[in-house]
């Protein structure tokens, strides 16, 4: 079971790392194959236990400073805020990692914390090389606190500034905010999840010029807002899924973004299988590769990296290759967030798009990325050759993002008549 997954390219060893909750390390060369380290932090600093009364480890985030590697780890108990991040190091990303001290504690008592001290993220400013920690959930929302980036530790009093949050009519239910910087647009993007761990837990997207914020969404609402009445606050990146074959997926989250070396993009999150027979299901780790839209917008790929997908370069596909039959998935914002069911769709040679009931046109541009328009709504589009972990074939994926800022996937599964 993976849960809260972190990822890491270590450029010493050449090896991806991820570190989970548990203060599990696990390694792999390409992404897909991935060997199991075990627990890479023994305990939390004694100081952080008695404040806490646990000794669980949770959702560990690792940044190199110079040679030493730091991961900020959380400990607390299931429901409350009584809870503490803690530094450790070590000088190989295997560890073990030595506790060195709490960085920032929460409490449920008199006076009560407005926030939660879990689920820390290290973000470096672009420009000045100052570092900060994002952390928090429910409670107050999450917030970035600036470090001390000689020591690790905090730089000022306070639980620094809140960044996003949930309506209170919404169980406040946000947590996990991790933070990237692209250079290639100048934003830094905030990733949170919503939705309490439950089965309509979902990753939502917003983005900023500043760490600080505000960050906005695509239709330029601040996830600070405390009004959402329909959900639709924060780009939706992911959430519950079924294919027409195979497993039922519920409750992605709690991500965390790889710039990879080779310039790609990669968003790594905890997911369940939906299981009708049981209350608990336990979370795995899915691996998709980003995209960006033209206007600088992060959408995900439709299947999780699998072995098909460990070549250096893209495979071309050609406009006959793209005409066929398909399964569409549409990441529509929905109040709650369930799981959301395939429905057919076909792009025909000339260049017919017809989804159920909505007909229109697609384009393709020979370089990976096509077009699909219909009524009121155009779609930037993605297109590759990648792994169906339903069907267990090689086809045709397709994704991308609509004029209105919802995401689609979609999978080829047969020929025109």
């Amino acid at each position: 079971m993976i849960h809260d997954p972190a990822i890491f390219y270590d450029e010493v060893s050449g090896n991806y790392y991820t570190y989970s909750t548990g203060a599990i390390c696990q390694k792999s060369k390409d992404l897909v194959h991935w060997q199991e380290i075990g627990k890479v932090v023994e305990r939390p600093p004694q100081e952080s236990v008695e404040w806490t009364g646990s000794e669980d480890i949770w959702a560990p985030d690792i940044v190199k400073v110079g040679k030493e590697y730091r991961l900020y780890c959380s400990n607390s108990s299931w429901g409350v805020r009584q809870s503490c991040i803690f530094l450790a190091v070590a000088d190989c990303p295997e560890g073990p990692f030595e506790p060195k001290g709490c960085v920032l504690k929460t409490t449920e008592k008199f006076p009560q914390s407005v926030t939660n001290a879990i689920d820390a993220n290290i973000i470096e400013d672009a420009k000045t090389g100052e570092q900060y920690m994002l952390y928090g959930s429910f409670w107050g929302g999450c917030h970035v606190l600036k470090l001390n980036k000689t020591t690790g530790f905090a730089e000022e009093e306070g639980i620094g500034v809140c960044i996003a949050r949930r309506p209170k009519w919404q169980s406040g239910s946000m947590e996990g905010p991790y933070m990237v910087y692209n250079a290639q647009n100048n934003y830094y993007y905030l990733f949170v999840s919503y939705g309490s761990l439950k089965s309509d837990y979902n990753i939502r997207v917003g983005r900023s010029r500043s760490i600080c914020g505000p960050f906005i969404d695509f239709h330029g609402k601040d996830l600070i807002a405390d009004e959402d009445e329909d959900n639709s606050t924060g780009l939706l990146a992911m959430c519950g899924y079924q294919w027409n074959e195979g497993q039922a997926y519920m409750g992605p989250g709690h991500n965390s973004v790889l710039h990879d070396v080779n310039g790609r993009w990669y968003l790594v999150c905890h997911i369940r299988r939906k299981n009708f027979t049981q209350q608990e299901e336990p979370s795995e780790m899915q691996i998709r590769e980003i995209f960006w839209s033209e206007d600088g917008w992060p959408f995900v790929a439709a299947q999780p990296l699998a072995k098909t997908d460990t070549g250096d370069g893209i495979k071309p596909v050609t406009k006959e290759q793209i005409c066929g039959f398909y399964e569409r998935i549409t990441l529509a914002p929905a109040l709650p967030q369930g799981i959301t069911c395939s429905v057919p769709m076909k792009l025909a040679p000339d260049g017919y798009y017809e989804n159920c009931s909505v007909q229109g046109k697609w384009e393709y541009t020979a370089d990976h990325r096509g077009m699909i328009a219909y009524g009121p709504y155009t779609e930037e589009v993605r297109v590759y050759c990648g792994w169906d972990a339903q069907r267990k074939c090689e086809t045709i994926l397709l994704c991308g993002l609509r004029s209105d800022g919802v995401a689609f996937w979609a999978k080829r599964i047969g020929n025109l008549v």
